[in-house]
């Protein structure tokens, strides 16, 4: 079976709705499109030899090598979720080498993960596959429970283990952010001058997000501008979660809005949420990654096609999945992953 063969069976009744829509709000002549070029693209940034290597080294290895896309293992969540509720379906996960053989095992671009889990195997590793060393993190021992982002190492601490990338994320929303801004965008700094390149998870937290019963947590609009803030701190790849809803500002009453710039941007079409994401990011000047979210069982595989399609059509330069895959058997692991993989290497499923 061909590769737009399985993709249009993983998405069932939403084939036609997800493979042949057009976006007209922001055409994509009006995009950065990912591509072989990809790299190229940033030598007229402030970027340094160095970084252009490593954003080469990432945007060229595995499955995808060459193509302008992204396919990342991220498995932060023993420190985010906390190691059991992660790791219990498949307790081999405790052991970070087979967190980095999956990401082999399965042609990632690179493995992204904590200090320890990379340090661990670092020498062994990390000439191999590019590491992606994410420097903060949320920790759940505090009670009551606390959401802030804190660092768990230094920027020189992932260079001296052959990290490519640091990656970090900002709470946007939240008390902290403030602070986890100013940490990040210095921290990025820092990872520039060193020549690694850098990744932000760009999420929205605050309770106040969520109204009349409604989550605004992944409202088109505050994630696009969680990636803006992104982008201006000078990551050079966004991830962000899929975007499952819009109106975060006019329904919740805060910031700059208006009717227009909601009707000028979007519709409510998945691909026109997700573009007005990748608009965010300097039209994708700076590559937007959509995350997979958490395993639901059975319906993984349609879920993590129905994502890279969304990602690939309105932009996007791929997937960041974690517990979709490292959740089941390495071999259930790396199919699902590999299932992603080719969305992004079949010709027929076309920026929309």
């Amino acid at each position: 079976m061909s590769y737009i063969d399985k993709i249009t069976e993983r998405l069932g009744k939403e084939a036609d709705s997800l493979l042949q829509h057009k976006s007209t709000k922001i055409p994509k002549e009006k995009l950065e499109i990912p591509g072989p070029h990809t790299v190229d693209t940033f030598r007229d940034s402030d970027r340094n030899p160095q970084v252009l290597r490593s954003l080469a080294q990432l945007y060229n290895h595995g499955n995808l090598g060459g193509t302008g896309y992204l396919s990342i293992l991220p498995v932060d969540q023993g420190i985010e979720h906390t190691a059991a509720i992660s790791f219990y379906k498949n307790p081999d996960y405790f052991d970070p080498e087979n967190i980095v053989k999956l990401a082999i095992e399965a042609g990632c671009n690179g493995v992204a993960s904590t200090f320890g889990v990379l340090a661990r195997h670092a020498r062994k590793y990390a000439h191999k596959i590019p590491f992606i060393v994410k420097i903060n993190h949320n920790e759940l021992m505090t009670y009551p429970n606390k959401y802030d982002q804190i660092p768990f190492g230094s920027v020189r601490e992932a260079w001296d283990m052959g990290a490519t990338a640091i990656g970090a994320t900002i709470y946007f929303g939240s008390e902290e952010s403030t602070r986890q801004i100013q940490e990040i965008a210095a921290a990025f700094e820092e990872a520039h001058q060193l020549g690694m390149a850098t990744i932000l998870w760009c999420y929205t937290r605050n309770s106040g997000f969520k109204k009349d019963g409604k989550d605004y947590h992944s409202a088109a609009d505050l994630t696009g501008q969680a990636n803006h803030i992104g982008v201006t701190i000078k990551a050079d790849i966004i991830k962000q979660k899929l975007p499952e809803t819009n109106f975060g500002f006019r329904d919740i009453g805060f910031g700059k809005q208006s009717e227009d710039m909601y009707n000028t941007l979007t519709t409510d079409h998945p691909i026109d949420l997700c573009r007005f994401q990748v608009a965010n990011c300097y039209m994708g000047k700076i590559g937007l990654i959509n995350s997979g979210g958490g395993s639901q069982g059975d319906s993984d595989f349609e879920a993590a096609v129905k994502t890279a399609v969304i990602n690939k059509r309105a932009g996007g330069c791929g997937l960041i999945m974690g517990r979709k895959a490292f959740q089941r058997p390495m071999k259930d692991g790396v199919e699902i992953i590999n299932s992603v993989q080719e969305v992004y290497l079949e010709d027929k499923v076309t920026v929309a």
